[in-house]
C-alpha cells in the first residue's frame, strides 16, 4: 500500500487545564512512537501553535481516525479533517 492520510487538527485554547503541559509531554510521547513504528511519516505544529499536521502511511482514514482519538489533546479538538493522498515519488 502506499497511501497516506493527512490530518489536520485544530484544539480549542480557551480553558485549557493546569496541567496542560503534562497533556502535551504525553501527546508527544505517543507521537514519537508513531514514528518509531513506522506509521507515522511526518509531524508539524501549527504556526499558531493551536494545532498539528500529521501524515500517516499505510494505514487507512478509519485507522488514523482511530489513532487521533487515543491522543490526549483530542478532548480539546475543535476541528479536525482527514484527506486521503497517494504518494507519487
Amino acid at each position: 500500500m502506499n497511501k497516506n492520510i493527512l490530518v489536520v487538527f485544530t484544539i480549542s485554547t480557551d480553558n485549557l487545564p493546569n496541567n496542560f503541559q503534562e497533556i502535551i509531554k504525553h501527546e508527544l510521547e505517543i507521537i514519537a512512537q508513531w514514528k518509531a513504528e513506522g506509521i507515522l511519516e511526518q509531524f508539524f505544529l501549527k504556526q499558531t501553535k493551536n494545532g498539528a499536521v500529521l501524515v500517516f502511511k499505510d494505514i487507512d482514514e478509519a485507522k488514523a481516525k482511530d489513532l487521533m482519538e487515543t491522543l490526549p489533546l483530542y478532548q480539546f479538538v475543535k476541528s479536525v479533517e482527514y484527506f486521503d493522498l497517494i504518494k507519487q515519488f
